[in-house]
């Protein structure tokens, strides 16, 4: 599913966020990529979604070798990634159903296919009775369940999510990381990136622990060691 092979990133000023990093993530795998902050996480998660390039290395999603992806073909790889950030990103001004229906406009989806998925993932996340309600009427919580729905409605193989609970409370930090994990029961391999040490312990799944840009563990069911 997703391969990367001797990546390395440096930044301006020669620092080097990746270095030498192989990782290999299976299909329907849920994995927690932990470390402390400056430790290459971001950076990590910019290159499998194709927003930075890589020095060296190879990185490959679902056998396509996205090293030197043009912009163009950036659209067609996010529509197999769904991408959840801690800054929910929400249009103001659009309600739950407009804000989810976007993401499909921007696409090219046909009216009718919006009808259709949009109440589809609306219900994955339990916000059906909140269609209406624009995002200043939602909890912090509730505006992270929208943007879940928003990344769920290419059916993507793959959910990025990048420190998706840290402006939530503990209450729901538990329902996001429940919802995370419903997902990854339908098959769709999750990557969390993460500083909570609290939820990677709860998990008992796999944990990559990066540290000054380098994989220093990788543990099939572990804790944050950090």
């Amino acid at each position: 599913m997703i391969k990367l092979r001797g990546v390395t990133k440096t930044y301006p000023g020669t620092h080097v966020a990746i270095k030498n990093v192989n990782l290999h993530i299976k299909p329907g795998e849920f994995v927690s990529i932990v470390g402390q902050s400056g430790t290459g996480k971001t950076t990590l998660a910019k290159l499998i979604i194709a927003e930075e390039k890589p020095d060296k290395g190879k990185i490959i999603i679902g056998g396509w070798d996205i090293t030197k992806i043009k912009n163009s073909e950036i659209p067609i790889l996010r529509r197999q990634i769904g991408v959840v950030f801690q800054d929910f990103k929400l249009l103001p001004k659009k309600t739950v159903f407009e804000n989810i229906a976007f993401a499909l406009q921007v696409s090219g989806a046909p009216g009718k296919k919006i009808k259709t998925i949009v109440p589809q993932v609306l219900k994955v996340v339990g916000l059906e009775d909140k269609e209406d309600r624009f995002p200043d009427q939602l909890s912090g919580g509730e505006k992270q369940r929208v943007v879940i729905a928003r990344s769920l409605v290419h059916r993507p193989k793959i959910l990025l999510a990048d420190e998706p609970t840290g402006n939530l409370d503990a209450i729901n930090v538990r329902e996001i990381i429940d919802l995370l994990l419903k997902i990854n029961k339908f098959g769709t391999t999750i990557i969390l990136v993460t500083h909570n040490t609290d939820i990677v312990n709860s998990l008992r799944k796999r944990v990559i622990t990066l540290d000054q840009g380098q994989v220093i563990s990788d543990q099939k069911s572990g804790r944050y060691i950090l």
